[in-house]
């Protein structure tokens, strides 16, 4: 009989008529979530390369082709074309049966535990420029469902426990007889009154009603490193929903938003802004203080400065996501022009363009360049 093969759809969490698209999108969602440089859990990193191979067969038309016929292109053979007479479709006489009538041929699986893992949980928390940048402890409200304190997790009331089904004996399946072109055949499915469990309450629990686990609300504290991007996620192992039966927690997962900065813009590690200075200070140089995240910094603009110069202070950006290293800063320079000029301002401008031997059209008193912006323009 043939391996099992892997689910490469349901590692990315789609449908087997997802497009290419979607397929990518799936993964670009996931890869943001379980990347090393993000998560350092190794759990997280075994599951990175399951999506990250999953993504590179579905990616290939060939190779979904061969998961779309019920074969696996990774596995030896490249989809079960040599020992298995039945072709890529089929694992063996097994799967056939279970294929034409919905149940195994011949012998019980067992019980399956009432004990499941839980589900994750996802959260989404707004952080400012600087939050995100520096780093910071936050202290969170988060509703998930927690192990039932009356029960202690066995959705049983206090006094009592579970006992064996009727139904199945304990076994958590029933076999029943069915008629087929190939003569009778003998049928497993789960058992419809313990739900495949082997085990029935007679007293469930009246605080979770035999769940185990009830939903609650409690504060829990998340530590956000320095360097963190818009969109990425925090991974707290075991805050997510306790499972049924008081089964283990998923995992939470804490998705953060970038707030909008009134000054700066952030592109990765880089911080961008954009300075305002006088045409006059642009001319002659000055040095401007400049208000950052975290410090003050001194900006020399030299003389002769241009609209558009763009002045980098390097390593005065965001601290890069687990380094010692920092980004940018880059201060794109903006002259201001004066829009409203009285009659002292445009003579002195008026000798400056002649002692330069600028034609800037010196005509009547009606026809010049500055008398135009003069009237042209409201007072500042």
């Amino acid at each position: 009989m043939a391996g099992t093969v892997r689910n490469y759809y349901g590692l990315l969490n789609v449908s087997s008529d997802a497009t290419a698209e979607e397929i990518k999108r799936a993964y670009r969602k996931l890869a943001r979530e379980l990347h090393p440089d993000v998560n350092p859990d190794p759990q997280a990193q075994a599951r990175f390369k399951e999506v990250t191979a999953a993504y590179e067969v579905l990616s290939d038309p060939e190779k979904r082709r061969i998961v779309d016929l019920g074969g696996d292109p990774l596995a030896p053979g490249g989809g079960g074309n040599g020992s298995n007479p039945f072709g890529a479709g089929f694992g063996g006489f097994g799967d056939i049966f279970e294929t034409f009538f919905g149940g195994a041929a011949g012998g019980a699986r067992g019980p399956r535990s009432r004990v499941r893992q839980g589900a994750d949980a996802l959260l989404r928390i707004d952080l400012s420029m600087a939050e995100m940048a520096f780093g910071v402890q936050k202290e969170i409200a988060v509703e998930t469902a927690v192990a039932c304190q009356t029960c202690h997790g066995d959705g049983c009331a206090p006094g009592t426990k579970p006992r064996t089904c009727d139904t199945c004996g304990g076994r958590g399946e029933v076999q029943s007889m069915q008629r087929s072109m190939l003569g009778p055949v003998m049928t497993t499915r789960s058992c419809p009154a313990c739900g495949g469990t082997g085990q029935q309450i007679p007293s469930p629990c009246p605080t979770c009603a035999g769940e185990g686990r009830v939903r609650a609300r409690r504060t829990i504290s998340v530590d956000v490193p320095g360097g963190i991007e818009d969109g990425m996620r925090i991974r707290m192992t075991g805050q997510g929903e306790v499972g049924p039966g008081g089964g283990p927690a998923g995992d939470l997962y804490i998705e953060v938003t970038e707030q909008p900065h009134e000054m700066f813009t952030r592109e990765g590690s880089d911080l961008h802004c954009t300075l305002a200075v006088p045409m006059t200070a642009a001319a002659l140089g000055t040095e401007l203080t400049l208000t950052t995240l975290d410090a003050e910094e001194r900006v020399e603009i030299r003389p002769g400065t241009q609209s558009g110069s763009v002045i980098t202070l390097r390593g005065k950006g965001v601290p890069r996501l687990r380094s010692t290293t920092r980004g940018d800063l880059h201060v794109h320079v903006e002259v201001r022009t004066p829009t409203r000029l009285d009659d002292a301002q445009e003579k002195l401008l008026r000798e400056l363009a002649e002692l330069r031997n600028e034609d800037i059209g010196l005509g009547g008193s009606r026809g010049g360049l500055f008398s135009k912006m003069r009237d042209a323009f409201g007072a500042r």
